[in-house]
């Protein structure tokens, strides 16, 4: 008979990353009635405290709100903010694990699973003798790139932030085609960065294993390269969503705001509406907010739109909800098209994406987004903004046949203003009817949906990944 195991997870800190960590840990107790898990939670300066507001969760998945570390990383890039962020809560994490041992003795620590930034608890593992795995968040051919730009460092003394011109490209294992300069995280290009992520992917290959938040059916090349045997063993067991994650941290306000945006998609044809909507973190200055609003009144398309505030130059925090969104849009508009169109400030993604009316995304391409649109069968107009979005907008587009683009390698701190031709074409062409992209979206949402089922391909090694710890 199997003995009761533990396995404790560290998510990087923020919503994203916390919401997949979840997701994975209920489907790894749902499979093995002899697991538990406990979420270690580290908060970031300007987020509120995490509260599971989740009461299907099993009882086995516990979760821990690490101490605040106060550590002065101001004025940091984000690649060195992070790790001194997650440096500084190693101590945090170490009282932590030795007190859930005390507390649960005849249960056996069987290993770390710690997010992609938290490479540092790779460590407290050590202190332990237990071994770590990654949780990748984000897709195998992000990973593949990262591997890349470790081994040209260190096999061929490369060094990527040196490569200069945007009209260089890579040739990386886990994408078909050359992967060109504009689409590269905006950090590779900053030598400390660079630097910071190489370290990262260094790491990475210090695990045991590596669980990557996709499935077979939507990335078999991605997956295929990083299965040569100079990786730890991966397991696809994607895609990990929250299809319910309007419903938690969902005010009053919010739910209001929800059936009211659900009443106005249940008038509309279906597949007739295009949603924007940019992440928790995206939003645009007034002038790119025009050229969005002239390209949605010159194509004549039904549109949602979620509009947010961007916290003012130089502040680190989240978008808001404008008071009045009159004084940003161009002046009329609001009239001009109210009849097809509605501006929202916060969105319930899922629910939107879900809804029979919707047709296309606008999407700023984060990992979570994408894999939300695909599981709702919505093609995806891609206008990336930081991290590794550029190269997944790349990867949806020209490697998946599973995007249409309007700017790709577009960078949220640039002073690039998307024109309204190029946003409308790129509207039009996601919300094509008959579209080779629309039936193949279809055709993937259909797999994505089988993946985690019994016998699926991500339940399947999901299984793998139990059976060797």
């Amino acid at each position: 008979m199997k003995r009761p195991a533990q396995l404790v997870f560290i998510p990087a800190p923020g919503v994203g990353h916390i919401v997949s960590t979840v997701e994975i840990a209920k489907q790894l107790v749902a499979q093995d009635d002899q697991l538990f898990i406990t979420i270690l939670i580290m908060k970031l300066p300007f987020d509120k405290l995490f509260t599971n507001t989740d009461p299907s969760i099993s009882h086995r998945i516990s979760f821990v709100n690490l101490p605040e570390s106060h550590i002065d990383t101001h004025g940091l890039a984000f690649p060195s903010f992070i790790k001194t962020f997650v440096q500084g809560h190693k101590t945090h994490v170490k009282d932590a694990v030795t007190k859930l041992l005390a507390e649960s003795a005849q249960v056996e620590l069987a290993g770390f699973v710690i997010d992609m930034f938290c490479t540092p608890m790779i460590n407290v593992a050590l202190e332990f003798q237990i071994p770590s795995y990654l949780f990748f968040t984000s897709s195998a051919a992000t990973l593949g790139f990262w591997f890349q730009h470790q081994s040209l460092h260190d096999e061929k003394g490369k060094d990527i932030a040196e490569i200069t011109g945007w009209d260089s490209e890579l040739i990386v294992p886990s994408f078909i085609n050359p992967v060109p300069a504009g689409v590269w995280p905006g950090v590779m290009r900053e030598k400390e960065s660079a630097t910071n992520f190489i370290d990262f992917a260094a790491r990475f290959r210090q695990t045991k294993g590596i669980l990557i938040n996709t499935f077979r059916e939507l990335e078999p090349h991605a997956l295929r390269s990083l299965s040569d045997g100079k990786f730890p063993p991966v397991y696809p067991v994607g895609p990990l969503l929250n299809l319910k994650s309007d419903d938690g941290h969902v005010g009053s306000d919010q739910s209001i705001q929800k059936s009211d945006i659900l009443e106005w998609l249940a008038d509309q044809p279906p597949s007739s509406v295009v949603f924007l909507c940019f992440g928790s973190m995206g939003s645009f200055g007034e002038a790119q907010v025009k050229e969005i609003a002239c390209a949605l009144e010159q194509s004549g398309q039904r549109f949602l739109w979620s509009l947010r505030k961007p916290e003012p130059k130089g502040k680190m925090g989240m978008p808001s909800d404008y008071a009045d969104v009159k004084g940003v849009l161009p002046e009329g508009f609001l009239d001009r098209t109210a009849g097809i169109g509605k501006v929202i400030g916060w969105a319930p993604q899922v629910a939107i994406l879900a809804h029979p009316g919707v047709g296309g995304f606008v999407s700023h391409c984060g990992w979570n987004s994408t894999l939300e649109s695909i599981w709702c069968g919505v093609p995806i107009a891609t206008w990336p903004m930081y991290a590794e979005q550029q190269l997944n907008a790349f990867g949806l587009v020209k490697e998946l046949g599973l995007g249409v683009e309007i700017k790709m390698d577009f960078k949220q701190d640039s002073d690039v203003v998307v024109s309204a031709e190029e946003i409308e074409r790129g509207i039009r062409q996601v919300m094509e009817k008959d579209s080779d992209i629309r039936a193949r979206v279809k055709e993937i949402s259909e797999k994505s949906k089988k993946a985690l089922t019994d016998g699926g391909s991500s339940y399947s090694s999901l299984g793998r990944f139990l059976d060797q710890i």
